[in-house]
């Protein structure tokens, strides 16, 4: 039993702060300063309104953890796909982001102010690497080779407020699309894929915490007599 439970509390940590934490944390400071912040609000009013905030977050979060049973099997699609589930209620409930809406209010973010097209990709390009997004279908270079075709087609830059341009390089890109076979109707399919890969790496990390956590109590002499858990039996919420 105390195997156990040193395990889960390890454990229970990385869900605090890689599962549900961290998505708070994905918001800039400003982001409340504009968005829940009362006009004329002080500076320490208004650290005390975002910690109160995402204290109830975190709260919602765990209300909702101590009702679901988490099976720890990343290769188990049945699995995964509650694990997103829950991930996805707890999102609902206390009001975070998915992780296709922290991307795009990070574009968002970062973009705002960049007037041409070729610096806005590029700048897609760096938030992508720096999210650890793959392009396995290698849609960046068409995007570039699209955006060439356009440019060499209006003989100069092309600028986000050139409507026209703007427009040309949309009937490139549904070029694009159709050529890999995507559909603008199935973009909610999409982000329910992308939801469950993240789903699946969350739940490898937690193993992988998991494991390791118990071959390093093995080495001690107190537990060497201890049977060696599966992660897959552990019950989270016996110890919330």
């Amino acid at each position: 039993m105390a195997f156990s439970s040193r395990l889960i509390s390890r454990s229970k940590q990385l869900y605090g702060s890689q599962a549900i934490l961290n998505q708070q944390h994905a918001f800039p400071v400003r982001y409340y300063a504009k968005e829940a912040a009362p006009a004329g609000l002080k500076g320490d009013e208004m650290l005390k309104d975002i910690f109160r905030d995402i204290k109830q977050k975190f709260e919602t979060a765990i209300g909702v953890l101590r009702k679901e049973k988490i099976t720890i099997d990343p290769e188990n699609p049945a699995a995964v796909s509650h694990y997103a589930k829950v991930m996805k209620t707890i999102r609902e409930k206390a009001g975070l982001f998915s992780e296709s809406q922290r991307i795009q209010f990070t574009i968002e973010e970062e973009t705002q102010d960049i007037p041409d097209a070729r610096t806005f990709f590029l700048k897609l390009q760096e938030i992508r690497t720096k999210r650890g997004l793959s392009d396995e279908l290698g849609v960046e270079a068409m995007t570039m080779d699209a955006l060439e075709k356009v440019e060499k087609e209006i003989k100069q830059p092309l600028m986000r407020n050139d409507k026209k341009g703007m427009a040309l390089l949309m009937a490139e890109f549904d070029k694009v699309n159709k050529k890999l076979g995507v559909r603008r109707e199935d973009l909610p399919k999409y982000e329910e894929e992308l939801e469950l890969k993240i789903a699946k790496a969350q739940l490898e990390e937690l193993k992988k915490d998991a494991v390791e956590a118990m071959e390093t109590q093995r080495k001690r002499e107190e537990f060497k007599n201890e049977k060696e858990v599966d992660v897959r039996s552990l019950d989270i919420r016996n110890f919330l």
